[in-house]
């Protein structure tokens, strides 16, 4: 990564340079040709000023280069020496009259006499020879570049020399910034590296340090927040093998004492007993049926067969299987429902499913004299079928693990009276495979409401 800064500064300050060194050149001749064309218009103005006209003005430049006088008034200057180190420059510009006929020529592009076209004496390349607010005369450059002096050309050898210089310091600062920027970036992406390397050996509880808001920073917590998902995920899946194998020890050793009881003769195989052992047999099949329907919701295979449901009328057919058992255990089971609502698009088997897991859970924590309320309302653009209790609530650090498999509240529950656990898993795998949501809201004392919600 370091070789990698290090080469975009060198190429980036070598282009800069050649950059600069053709843009310097070309903006020097620029400055030169200005330099020049302003001291040849003054020079010639003024040969017109004393002259009035443009004749004699060749045999005038052969003598005179930047100061011009009338032949009775001034006699010729003589050639300075800056103007004969500058020979090579003499004819540079070309002289045109208002008739468009070069009368100071420059070889080969503008020949004496030579007719220039109204276009080109009118162009942006073309310089105005103007004398008492008239124009009497056209100055052209040829398609060139001037040939420089000795000093000139010394001094862009020195510019150059600082331009080379100056690049040489930037890229020594380049580097320094690229040493100290990869170590800043590789020092984090190596402690991402060697804790991925430590998960994939299988510990997965791996934590870096964030040190920045940019994108290594980002990167480096969302990797912590992974490792600890996956930790996570890990332990519910450690402990859902363990509760797994618990609910199927149970059964496994109440059906397998009773029947080597039976075989060595010490039990007798009464109808009580076969029923019993029919009833654990009956526990095992629930709970691997519960157990594949999850599967089957996670891998997206479960069948769902969606039909228009009016929520009153699904609510009442989930209360009825539960009534009589409410009235022995002395609980008040109502439905409510507000006027009007949208029918749902659901599977109603599959709600039937959820509504009863949610009834036998409230029916299980409610003492006698309680009430259990099945209500179904609009609310927004949603439809929410509600079933509440008056039962002993939760406790709101529980409440966010009322969904986990085989979680229950109240953790001595762990013979056939607590249920295996998957319930309150189901009803959520079930309600999100139709599109909707389910929620929990609770007090302790008070009770719980299970809301679930389906867009209209």
């Amino acid at each position: 990564m370091t070789l990698a800064f290090v080469l975009v500064a060198m190429i980036s300050a070598s282009i800069i340079l050649i950059f600069l060194r053709a843009t310097n050149l070309d903006s020097f001749n620029r400055f030169v040709v200005d330099q020049m064309r302003s001291d040849v218009q003054v020079s010639l103005t003024q040969f017109y000023e004393i002259n009035n006209s443009w004749q004699g003005v060749r045999e005038y430049w052969e003598t005179a280069r930047f100061q011009f006088g009338g032949p009775e008034e001034a006699p010729p200057p003589q050639i300075s020496e800056d103007a004969k180190r500058r020979d090579d420059r003499h004819n540079f510009f070309a002289l045109v009259d208002v008739n468009g006929i070069v009368v100071l020529p420059t070889e080969p592009d503008y020949p004496l006499g030579l007719k220039v076209a109204d276009e080109v004496l009118l162009s942006n390349d073309s310089i105005r020879v103007i004398y008492d607010n008239q124009t009497v005369g056209y100055m052209l450059a040829p398609p060139r570049k001037p040939v420089l002096t000795a000093e000139e050309n010394a001094f862009i050898d020195r510019s150059n020399q600082a331009l080379l210089q100056a690049t040489l310091v930037a890229v020594a600062f380049a580097m320094a910034i690229a040493i100290l920027l990869s170590s800043t970036l590789v020092k984090p992406l190596r402690q991402l590296t060697a804790a991925a390397q430590n998960m994939a050996g299988g510990d997965l509880e791996q934590q870096v340090d964030v040190r920045s808001k940019d994108e290594i920073g980002q990167l480096a917590a969302a990797f912590n927040q992974m490792s600890l998902e996956i930790a996570r995920v890990n332990r519910l899946r450690r402990q859902m093998t363990a509760d797994i194998a618990h609910d199927l020890r149970t059964p496994l050793t109440v059906i397998s004492g009773y029947i080597e009881s039976m075989r060595d003769g010490v039990l007798k195989p009464t109808p009580e007993r076969l029923a019993m052992i029919y009833g654990e047999i009956e526990r095992l099949d629930a709970l691997v049926n519960d157990l594949r329907l999850l599967s089957q919701v996670e891998a997206g295979e479960l069948p769902i067969h969606p039909q228009s449901l009016a929520p009153e009328t699904l609510l009442h057919r989930a209360a009825a299987p539960f009534q009589h058992r409410a009235e022995q255990q002395m609980i008040t089971i109502r439905v409510e429902a507000q006027e009007n609502l949208p029918v749902l698009n659901l599977d109603e088997a599959r709600m039937m499913q959820v509504l009863s897991n949610l009834i036998a859970n409230a029916l299980q924590f409610t003492p006698t004299d309680g009430e259990i309320t099945l209500r179904a309302l609009k609310e927004g653009g949603e439809v929410s079928l509600l079933v509440s209790d008056t039962g002993l609530g939760i406790p709101a650090e529980k409440l966010e693990r009322v969904f986990d498999r085989f979680y229950r509240v109240d953790s001595s529950r762990q013979d056939g009276s607590g249920g295996s656990g998957l319930g309150l898993a189901i009803v959520k795998a079930l309600v999100e495979a139709q599109g909707g949501r389910v929620s929990v809201a609770s007090k302790v004392g008070e009770g719980t409401t299970f809301r679930v919600a389906f867009k209209i």
